[in-house]
């Protein structure tokens, strides 16, 4: 089996950062946005959509995805069993960092995980937000909510476990304090000293 990272993060925390920092220090590749491409191009859907019903849960991303279940699975169903698929399959090529996208329980049998969850207090995240992503259009404090509890509901969806809850990642790291750089140092450490 493989040594994986995978990165759970909440939303402005810099998880993402994080994770291709922690690559390019390990030298092992880093899949954050390339699992969005791979999952769209095997599912023929529009990238944009599938970045979107990443974090929608049935019956949240479309209204009537819940009484469609009746006729079989949902687009996000689809997506969900691709996602697995692809996520399963880059863990078989070789060590890697995945950012995001329920990595952490997909590969919970199929490789050596070190799963670690990204986290800040909600002015960093603000803060980070609007400088990184020129976020303006409503409040960043709301986007940043509204965000993360979209994730929170399609993990617990798909994964029947609670994201973000400190007993399903072996370490939980505060951006804000520690910083995005230090972050990448221990998680490559902690690494370096499993592998």
């Amino acid at each position: 089996m493989n040594h994986i990272i995978t990165i759970s993060r909440e939303f402005g925390s810099g998880g993402r950062t994080v994770g291709k920092k922690v690559a390019e220090q390990l030298g092992i590749p880093c899949y954050d946005s390339e699992l969005i491409q791979k999952i769209a191009e095997e599912s023929g859907f529009a990238e944009n959509y599938v970045k979107e019903a990443g974090e929608y849960t049935p019956g949240g991303f479309l209204a009537s995805a819940l009484s469609n279940r009746a006729f079989g699975p949902t687009n996000e169903d689809i997506l969900w069993e691709i996602q697995c698929r692809v996520i399963s399959e880059l863990a078989e090529k070789g060590p890697c960092v995945i950012v995001g996208r329920c990595a952490d329980y997909i590969l919970q049998d199929k490789a050596k995980c070190l799963k670690v969850f990204i986290h800040a207090d909600m002015a960093f995240r603000a803060k980070r937000i609007v400088e990184v992503y020129g976020e303006r259009e409503q409040s960043p404090e709301q986007r940043l909510h509204d965000k993360d509890k979209r994730r929170a509901a399609y993990h617990r969806f798909y994964t029947n476990m609670k994201w973000g809850y400190a007993q399903n990642y072996h370490i939980t790291l505060d951006s804000g304090e520690l910083g995005i750089d230090k972050c990448a140092d221990i998680i490559a450490d902690l690494y370096k000293s499993k592998a």
